[in-house]
């Protein structure tokens, strides 16, 4: 029996002018937003499939976009790191449509000066509910304001830095090669932030912070003091392990939903993957890390599902392959990007409740016609794949079960 042809499309939003370079999909799956290479995002209903905002949130194409706490932060290539309002859903009359012109700007909330340099996502992590104060509910990670190759992290809503210039202590070892080149690592590609228990007091986590680097390798960086809360210079910071598995830059990486371990691909034809806590307690940590040979150079965007078992690989020639996480098995092929696919999101499993959900909907809107789904419609929705491409194009993918295959 002959496989099934490769699908194509389920969707696709065309209200992007200039490519597309990142999506992002809600924990509740009914928003996504795309950022683009002139500075506008845009947020797209899953249900109706139209644009409930787009605005200009920055003046160079973005980096990052994400849902927290009720707001929606926005990273530019123009160095600034935005946390904007809600915005509230806009009526709809019998027959009317939602054009872009139309549409809401959410109200700026506060503004992050950040260093842009080298194309670097922000990473977010809330804090849990007992760690919170008014101004301190997340930390973010970004590049260093002075070294693209150091990491700072920042507290928000309060923008305060609580560390500077991490990996810098580890930076001043000469490279393998013998000419003596200081920051052998080069400057940082992708950055993960985290936190792990604490050895000796239940109340309290450990900060990591995961960056792939621009020679191909990957450390983790952990926060080892106990004495200080802020640090500068890296002082405190510690490589607890470094692995290098590609022979290019790091382009992409991804940690799996539940942290066990990341992902990352290249210009190379390479998928590593680091078992992170194993990596951390093993005497050779290459031992915990695996890389795959695939039959495509080429990556620049990776995304891992929320079962683990699945990733998606966006290449330069438009492609998106899935594989296993576990043994990179190849599962299928999508093909509709004529050009670099830029980013990739995959919806989630479970339907959550909107607590906290920037879109606020209208006090007028009848709900119950929201809801108008039927399960078989709900558990489709589950299983999309979000891409966005170079050629403005935003596609959203129907993928089969693949446990049950």
């Amino acid at each position: 029996m002959s496989p099934p042809p490769p699908p194509t499309p389920k969707h696709l939003i065309r209200s992007h002018a200039t490519q597309v370079n990142v999506v992002y999909i809600s924990d509740d799956n009914e928003r996504v937003y795309s950022g683009d290479l002139s500075g506008t995002v845009v947020i797209t209903s899953t249900r109706s499939l139209r644009a409930i905002a787009s605005w200009k949130a920055h003046s160079e194409g973005l980096l990052g976009v994400q849902e927290w706490a009720g707001r929606i932060i926005t990273h530019g290539r123009d160095n600034k790191l935005h946390v904007w309002e809600g915005v509230r859903e806009p009526e709809r009359t019998l027959g009317g449509s939602a054009a872009l012109p139309g549409l809401q700007t959410p109200a700026l909330c506060c503004s992050l000066d950040v260093n842009a340099l080298n194309y670097c996502r922000f990473s977010l992590l809330p804090l849990p509910e007992a760690a919170r104060t008014e101004e301190r509910q997340a930390l973010v990670a970004v590049p260093n304001l002075v070294e693209s190759a150091h990491g700072d992290i920042w507290t928000l809503p309060g923008k305060q830095r609580l560390h500077a210039a991490i990996g810098k202590g580890g930076q001043d070892t000469p490279a393998a090669d013998g000419r003596g080149v200081l920051n052998a690592r080069g400057i940082i590609m992708s950055m993960h932030l985290s936190s792990v228990p604490h050895p000796h007091a239940a109340d309290r986590a450990r900060l990591r912070l995961l960056c792939g680097y621009e020679n191909g390798s990957v450390t983790m960086w952990g926060y080892v003091r106990d004495d200080k809360e802020i640090s500068i210079e890296g002082i405190g910071w510690e490589a607890l392990w470094t692995v290098r598995l590609h022979v290019e830059s790091v382009m992409a990486m991804a940690v799996s939903p539940d942290g066990s371990f990341a992902l990352s691909v290249s210009a190379d034809h390479l998928i590593g993957r680091y078992n992170l806590s194993e990596a951390e307690s093993a005497a050779e940590p290459k031992d915990a890390c695996t890389v795959s040979r695939t039959k495509h150079p080429g990556n620049g965007s990776i995304a891992i599902k929320d079962d683990c078992r699945v990733c998606a690989v966006g290449g330069w020639d438009g492609r998106i392959r899935l594989y296993s996480t576990k043994s990179f098995r190849p599962l299928g092929t999508l093909a509709y990007h004529k050009k670099n696919c830029q980013s990739l999101a995959f919806a989630h499993p479970q339907l959550r409740p909107r607590a906290n959900s920037p879109v606020e909907q209208s006090g007028d809107r009848d709900d119950d016609d929201e809801d108008n789904m039927t399960e078989q419609e709900k558990k489709e929705r589950t299983r999309w794949l979000i891409s966005g491409g170079q050629d403005s194009r935003v596609a959203i993918w129907s993928l089969m079960e693949f446990g049950k295959a």
